[in-house]
């Protein structure tokens, strides 16, 4: 009995032991504790929103978090701190160019977050491949030929003139051997790039344009930051301008209501208008209506009598064509009766042409029938 219990002891205490080591290395795994992890850090204007082990984002995955926050000493130009820390292989894609940490928000209660942003160009800004400084060319050269396509540049390279003549990860060959010989550089930095570490080696170093051996506590991890201010901070200003628009919205608010009391009081008026030319409205009626009777008209324009004098004017002119036509009928019936009447009265027309003819030929009358020249051409001769 003492042994089946010795042996039941044993066996709990063993399969505790086992669940207790699966959830440390489950919680370990999924905190990425086996990850190799990445240091960088940048500076902020303000530490709102931003708390120690919040999650650091890239294209929308998690890829760390914030290690620490920390204000910096007086009389430094910059405010706030911000360490964190980016997992493998994310922190690959951060590069010496076009990776920034934008510090964006994360709701509508203050809360920020740290984006970082992928590169666009240049070299990785850590690195786990370590690297070696070559004095003597010619062992590079060495290297280079027994392991082919596997060295690359741990550096930029620049002539005389400080032109860039290879950059860093450029595989290195005879050829650009030979080249950077005649540049005579003092020493060259490569690495192999099928070496490497667990942990990381290098960073870039912007002002010698090489990797160096990391150090925690190095600038070379410093990335710019792209602030937004705080939701608080918008609603603030926000805030500060509705005070400041707020007496023009009174203002323009007052205006309203006067131009809503001038407009009641136009209405106002045009009602006692409307009952004024109410009475006008009702005789305007009663003309239309007279108008449409027939003959309504005439009775308005000439009154209740003017139809018989108008009766009493036609039926006078009626008299007066009447007698027009009897003096008519008289004078061609005269005219029919006596049928030398036109020739005697053509004859008098013909011989008091002739007489005015006569006196334009008389030579004491002749001036008083001369006429005026005129500036028409001469007739041709026949």
């Amino acid at each position: 009995m003492e042994r089946a219990v010795g042996w039941f002891v044993f066996l709990a205490t063993a399969l505790l032991l086992f669940g207790f080591g699966y959830y440390i290395y489950h919680t370990a795994e999924r905190k990425g504790w086996f990850v190799i992890k990445a240091k960088f850090h940048t500076y902020v204007q303000s530490s709102t929103g931003l708390n120690t082990g919040d999650s650091v984002v890239m294209m929308g995955f998690p890829v760390g978090q914030i290690t620490l926050i920390h204000a910096m000493p007086p009389g430094d130009p910059r405010n706030v701190r911000v360490e964190f820390e980016v997992r493998d292989p994310y922190f690959r894609y951060i590069w010496a160019q076009g990776s920034v940490a934008k510090v964006n928000a994360a709701d509508f209660l203050g809360k920020r977050e740290i984006e970082v942003t992928r590169g666009t160009n240049g070299p990785a800004i850590v690195v786990t491949q370590p690297g070696s400084v070559f004095t003597n060319i010619a062992e590079l050269e060495q290297l280079v030929a027994g392991e082919t396509n596997q060295w690359q540049l741990y550096q930029d390279v620049f002539d005389e003139n400080s032109n860039l003549v290879f950059a860093a990860y450029t595989t290195l060959d005879a050829a650009n051997l030979q080249r950077i010989a005649e540049l005579k550089p003092d020493s060259i930095y490569a690495y192999n790039k099928t070496v490497n570490r667990n942990r990381i080696v290098a960073s870039w170093h912007q002002r010698s344009h090489r990797y160096e051996n990391f150090k925690s506590d190095s600038d070379d991890t410093w990335m710019r930051a792209e602030e937004s201010p705080a939701v608080t901070e918008r609603l603030e200003q926000v805030i500060a301008q509705v005070q400041q628009a707020l007496p023009n919205v009174l203002a323009l608010t007052n205006q309203i209501a006067t131009v809503l009391n001038n407009s009641a009081n136009a209405t106002s008026n045009l009602n006692a208008a409307l009952v004024e030319a109410r009475p006008m409205i009702t005789n305007f009626a009663l003309v239309s209506a007279q108008l449409r009777e027939p003959g309504g008209l005439g009775i308005w324009a000439l009154g209740t009598n003017g139809n018989e004098q108008v009766q009493g004017s036609l039926t006078n002119v009626d008299a007066l064509l009447a007698h027009l036509a009897d003096v008519t009928s008289n004078l061609n019936a005269q005219v029919q009766a006596n049928s030398n009447m036109l020739g005697g009265i053509s004859k008098a027309v013909t011989d008091s042409d002739d007489f005015v003819q006569g006196l334009k030929r008389h030579w004491l009358l002749r001036s008083a029938f001369k006429t005026k020249t005129t500036n028409a051409p001469p007739a041709k001769g026949k």
